[in-house]
């Protein structure tokens, strides 16, 4: 297959975005409602409601501003206007985004009231949003593509055949310079060897193995080694999935046959080291994984799913593949590329990953994703900690 191009939106730092959203983002789980209201106000803007943003501390409150910072970063994001209940915290999300050169702007409720705030948000993003309205596409290559990829509510079809479609994809993208990352810490488990020696080097193989082994100790910790109907899920099982070692081993077929990772990212982290495969941290939870993964940078998301899986993200498109006939036929309208022909020996594995690459890069040039289609906008914080 030859090198393709798509047409995106160069941003302000270079980067380039395949959406044009301008989003209202609240800091904190008490501005939900007046973030809600000014996208209620502002045709064209985007609301991301959450649930977290008081009373954070350590490692959990830094993780909460990498990811609200890396949300507003993200090249699909055009403008952002920040809202939270006081200025401190709500400065530094500004600032952060701010870094990128995209407009960006700040408002706080105390000492204002909600219907103030609202008022001066709404003729702020208002501006915003006119101003991105005439933002134009132009082609790019894909080597400016940055691309995640997870699975979900994974069966036996996923490791034969939806998973290594995406592996293809990897491999082929990998050629081209583009970069992509995969996650889903727990789900690797049984496989983690593997996994370590698909490495570019025996550094960052280690550093890959203390990610996993970090998660695996807080498990004990915990002081459990049952993960029953969490790894695997009840659908996995339903699915001929009968242990996380199965799983894990059908998972890790979404990196390719060739392709070696070059570094190792905490939650929400932006990439560093250049184009290539990255390994990030997160949770198997679908949304959370997802958004930790937009929060780094990753403009479109690649999801294989077996039994079914309804996800979405605000701001980065999902597109999802499956090889399962009963899910193409009974949850069809979540399915963007059906590639069960695979298992009936109607098309093999490199047509495939070329059809996943066509229907990629359709979306990146604006074709809607299912999960846009059908308005899943699954918006979900990691939270490390209790709060004080």
């Amino acid at each position: 297959m030859s090198k393709k191009t798509f047409l995106g939106y160069r941003r302000e730092n270079g980067r380039v975005g395949i959406r044009n959203h301008v989003v209202i983002l609240p800091l904190d789980d008490i501005s939900n409602a007046a973030c809600e209201a000014v996208a209620n106000n502002i045709k064209g803007t985007l609301g991301i409601p959450h649930s977290y943003g008081r009373l954070q501390f350590g490692e959990d409150l830094e993780l909460h501003f990498r990811t609200l910072i890396g949300t507003g970063c993200n090249p699909n994001v055009a403008a952002v206007v920040v809202i939270g209940i006081e200025p401190g915290w709500t400065g530094r999300v500004v600032e952060g985004i701010a870094k990128t050169g995209k407009p960006v702007a700040g408002f706080s409720i105390e000492q204002n009231g909600d219907i103030q705030t609202i008022a001066d948000a709404s003729r702020k993003a208002k501006e915003f949003s006119q101003w991105a309205s005439e933002l134009q596409r132009e082609e790019c290559d894909v080597s400016e593509l940055w691309v995640s990829v997870k699975c979900g509510e994974s069966d036996t079809t996923s490791g034969l055949a939806s998973n290594p479609t995406v592996g293809n994809f990897i491999d082929k993208m990998n050629e081209w310079g583009a970069t992509t990352c995969f996650g889903e810490t727990s789900e690797i488990t049984g496989a983690e060897e593997v996994v370590v020696e698909r490495a570019i080097n025996p550094e960052i193989g280690k550093k890959f193995h203390k990610t996993w082994s970090d998660y695996n100790d807080f498990i004990l910790d915990c002081k459990t080694n049952d993960l029953s109907e969490s790894q695997p899920t009840k659908g996995n099982i339903e699915g001929g999935l009968t242990t996380i070692e199965e799983k894990a081993f059908g998972n890790v077929q979404k990196i390719g046959k060739k392709t070696q990772y070059v570094d190792v990212l905490a939650p929400a982290e932006e990439p560093a080291a250049g184009p290539g495969l990255y390994f990030m941290d997160t949770s198997s939870a679908a949304a959370e994984c997802v958004t930790l993964q937009a929060a780094g940078g990753f403009v479109v998301h690649l999801f294989p799913t077996g039994q079914g899986n309804i996800i979405g993200n605000p701001i980065e498109p999902v597109v999802k593949l499956t090889a399962n006939p009963r899910t193409v036929r009974t949850m069809g309208e979540h399915v963007d590329l059906d590639v069960s022909g695979i298992l009936r020996r109607e098309m093999n594995l490199d047509e495939a990953g070329d059809a996943l690459i066509d229907i990629t890069l359709r979306t990146c040039s604006g074709r809607l994703t299912a999960a846009e289609a059908l308005g899943h906008r699954e918006f979900v914080l990691t939270k490390l900690h209790r709060s004080a």
